[in-house]
Formats: C-alpha cells, structure tokens, sequence
C-alpha cells in the first residue's frame, strides 16, 4: 500500500489473458473519479495496470490514451457502515465495543506483532541518532539515556543537552566527579545561577551554554528537577566506565538496575538546586523510575546492538526483559485495560502504546487486526 502521493498500490502483478503484467492498481468509488482527480493526465499514473471501482460508470485511460483495465468491487453495505462507525464515533478507541470478545489468538497474536514493530521501530529512530554520533554507541547510549531521564516533560531539553556535551573532553576528567559536574551544569546553562557554590569551571572547557528557557519546571516535583537528574548523570557517567558494554555484557535485570542505580555527589543530598539548602535526603532514582530507563533505553538498546553485530542473545534478551518487567501504568495502558486489553507486562504496554499512538491516533483502522473484526460485524 502507498500512504503517499501517487497510485493506491505499488509492484501488483496482475495475469491477463495469460500476459503477466507488473506495476500500480488505483482504487476509487466510480471510474469517472479518474478523470475527476486528474490522473488521465498525470505521466505518474501511467504505470497503473488496473483500476478498481464500486461502479464502473466510464471507461478510463492513461496520460497517452491507453485504456487501462478496470474491475467492479463492490463494498458490502455492512463494512461500509462498520468503517464510518470507526471514522467518526467519539468513543476512543472506536472498536471498544468488540475488544471484550475478540478471539484469544487474533489479541494475542496483534500484541506480539505490534511488539515487534516497536522494537522495529526504535531500533529506526536509534539509527539515526548513531548517525549524528558518527557511529559512536557509547556516545547514542548516553544521549538516549540523558533524553529519558527528562522523563517526557524535559525529553526534548535532556537530547539538546547531551548532543552538546564535548564528551571527548569529559572523558579526561572521568575519575574527577566535582569537573564532571562542572562540564554538565555549565553546558546546561545553569551554573550562573550557583550563588558561590563552586561550581565555576565553566569557560575552563569552553562551554557553549543552552538557552535555560528549554528546562521545564512546572508541575515538577523537587526531586525532578534538571539539577537532579543532571548531577545523577554526572555520578552514573564517573561510576560505569564504558556505560553501554557493562549493560551489554549484563545478563540480569537486577544487574542493569545496580549500574543504572546511580545516586549524587554529596552536595545534592541536602540541594535541589543551587543555593538555598535543603534536609539531607539521597536523590537516588526509584524502582518505577528505573524500569522505565530500561524499557526505553536499555531495552531498545539491546534489540539494535544485537541487530548490529548479529548476536540473537541480546534480541532475546531485550524480549525477555520485557516481559519480566511489571506493565507500564499510564493513561494509554489505563485506556486499554478499561476496555478489556490489560497488559500483564511491559511487553503487552509497550504493544498497546504502539497500538494507540501508530494505529487508533492516525486513523490506520484499515491495517489493525482490531479493526478488522470489526469491520467483519453483521
């Protein structure tokens, strides 16, 4: 199927009066809308080898005069109804109604496809982030980390922030917690506001600060602070030399959450941000906090690396821990479960967060097995 400009399908292969023929099929309510939408003259359209309507009310040609086979489908007034009742009902999901009694094997034979176009589908975007890092996986792990340590609200901020980090230059100083904070806050821009605290070691590395108008704060708890999450990172990065390769090489859950762990310097324990102090209090990431990282980055990370140097142990892995990681708790896993799709674990979230963002949002009715059935009802 062709979701952009030109014929409906791509590459059909069509046998007529025992000639084979190879190339696109057009799809419309009645043949005269051919000429309607202007493909008779449209050089685009001249690989069309047949042409598909409810009504055949005219013959059809291409942009030189050739006419161009047609086939009478005509849509049952049922799968009609059914498809305008998905298009435009105000209930979402749409197809709500049928989720309770669809059968065992088509639900659980979608989530596992839907996981797996996930994994597919971060693995794509992971790529292209390799690319900006000139192929550097040390350099993609970290910046993938620092954007889900932004947790949603400050993802953006935290991938603007790490792509600017001169990690040739942190590395140097990788045995020295107290400078590698100082390369992290002053590329985050925020060290001017440190009010004497010491950390001013900012033009020593000739840092280019962000604009402090990407850091979100509202509606931030305290311990989610950039200064947190940041000074976290600073102490996982001086802790877990050649982050990526230990997670690699880690065969346990539990292992991957003791790297990832990390905590803060001790300044932090009694700070959220620089200046007026706070009650002693480590800043250690939660359990729930944790399992996200690993789902978003770790996991992602194992399935492409695996990918990469052809190793099916780190595909299988990244699956496995999936499906011993509790399911994710928000509102689209929350949507599901209302309706009768209740994750077990954090491969079915994974599966339903995919369903809803890549088919239910963008209307992709047609291509989900839900919708489907749907269109099969009486």
């Amino acid at each position: 199927a062709n979701t952009d400009a030109g014929p409906d399908f791509f590459n059909a292969k069509l046998k007529l009066d025992g000639v084979l023929w190879i190339g696109n099929i057009e799809i419309h309510e009645r043949s005269s809308d051919w000429f309607k939408h202007g493909h008779h003259a449209d050089a685009g359209y001249n690989s069309v080898i047949l042409h598909i309507a409810s009504e055949i009310d005219m013959e059809i040609s291409r942009s030189n005069g050739e006419r161009i086979p047609q086939i009478q489908v005509i849509c049952p007034e049922a799968v009609r109804t059914n498809y305008k009742e998905l298009l435009e009902t105000d209930s979402y999901p749409p197809c709500y109604r049928i989720i309770p009694s669809l059968p065992p094997f088509t639900a659980h034979s979608w989530m596992s496809a839907l996981q797996m176009e996930r994994f597919e589908q971060k693995a794509t975007l992971l790529n292209e982030r390799l690319k900006r890092c000139q192929g550097n996986w040390e350099d993609a792990f970290f910046i993938t980390l620092a954007r889900n340590f932004g947790f949603g609200l400050n993802g953006d901020a935290f991938e603007t922030w790490a792509h600017r980090l001169p990690f040739r230059a942190v590395v140097k100083h990788r045995n020295d917690l107290f400078q590698i904070e100082a390369i992290f806050f002053g590329q985050a821009g925020i060290l001017e506001d440190s009010d004497g605290d010491g950390y001013y070691l900012q033009h020593k590395f000739e840092l280019i600060p962000m604009n402090t108008s990407l850091w979100r704060f509202l509606r931030l708890r305290p311990a989610n602070f950039p200064h947190i999450r940041i000074a976290q990172l600073a102490c996982l990065y001086h802790r877990a030399y050649g982050l990526l390769s230990r997670i690699m090489e880690t065969e346990t859950l539990q292992g991957v959450r003791d790297i990832l762990k990390g905590g803060t310097s001790e300044y932090w324990l009694t700070h959220y941000t620089f200046g007026g102090s706070s009650p002693s209090r480590p800043k250690a990431l939660s359990n729930t906090s944790l399992d996200l990282l690993i789902i978003n980055t770790v996991v992602t990370f194992l399935y492409a690396y695996g990918l990469h140097k052809g190793n099916p142990v780190l595909c299988a892995r990244a699956g496995s821990f999936l499906e011993e990681l509790k399911a994710e708790n928000n509102y689209i896993t929350r949507m599901w479960e209302q309706y009768g799709m209740k994750a077990s674990n954090a491969a079915d979230s994974q599966a339903l967060i995919q369903l809803k963002k890549e088919y239910c949002d963008k209307k992709k009715c047609l291509y989900c097995r839900i919708g489907y059935e749907y269109l099969k009802r009486k």
